[in-house]
């Protein structure tokens, strides 16, 4: 009887040897979730930028073509589809407006800071207008 005992012991894993690894596993995804989660949203904020560096591509190529950048109203749209008065637009110049890394809008105005340019920006991570994570293509 004795040996039987024995056999089975050696067949698994104690309930504390299973603990103990829990635990270590515990430990370490501590440790790497909020670091792949700071490398994440890092990822976002470089792929916003690029984002705003294209549409004011894009706007400086509508500006050539149609002799004004479009109007605050007219917004991003006027990328995708001819304003009414927009004479020499060469477009689409988009598919479709897109959204930031964050699921939200572009904002546009004009003019912006000066007469003769615009404001495009994202509210960033923390999706609130006028906070520090903005980011605009004054920034880039």
């Amino acid at each position: 009887m004795k040996a039987h005992t024995r056999a089975n012991r050696r067949r698994g894993f104690t309930l504390i040897e299973l603990m103990v690894v829990v635990l270590i596993i515990a430990v370490l995804a501590a440790l790497v979730v909020p670091k792949v989660q700071q490398n994440a949203e890092t990822a976002k904020i470089g792929a916003a930028k690029s984002q705003i560096a294209r549409l004011s591509s894009l706007l400086q190529q509508f500006r050539l073509d149609c002799d004004r950048f479009p109007t605050t109203e007219e917004g991003l749209n006027a990328l995708v589809s001819q304003p009414s008065d927009a004479t020499g637009w060469k477009g689409p110049y988009l598919d479709k407006v897109p959204v930031d890394p964050w699921q939200m809008d572009y904002q546009y105005l004009f003019p912006g800071t000066t007469a003769d340019s615009f404001l495009l920006s994202t509210d960033g991570p923390d999706k609130q207008n006028g906070t520090d994570d903005d980011i605009t293509n004054l920034d880039l």
